[in-house]
């Protein structure tokens, strides 16, 4: 998140993604960034645990919710 902001702030547009044990950190970190409603992709936890074929899987699931973000920052 802290990434994201930063970029952000450079004019960056910036999509982050984050799995779902991290949300209430996510939130706290854009809180403390002073971009409270911040958008990003919440994925299902773990990633790392992941093969190929299933962090290709995740990424098709996050694609849309990605561009969505990115679109509407141009």
């Amino acid at each position: 998140m802290h990434d994201g902001i930063t970029f952000e702030r450079s004019d960056v547009p910036t999509a982050v993604i984050c799995t779902e044990p991290f949300v209430t950190s996510a939130d706290a970190m854009a809180k403390l960034g002073g971009i409270p409603d911040y958008p990003y992709v919440v994925l299902p936890h773990p990633l790392g645990s992941l093969d190929e074929a299933g962090i290709r899987e995740k990424a098709a699931q996050a694609a849309p919710d990605v561009l969505r973000i990115l679109l509407a920052k141009s």
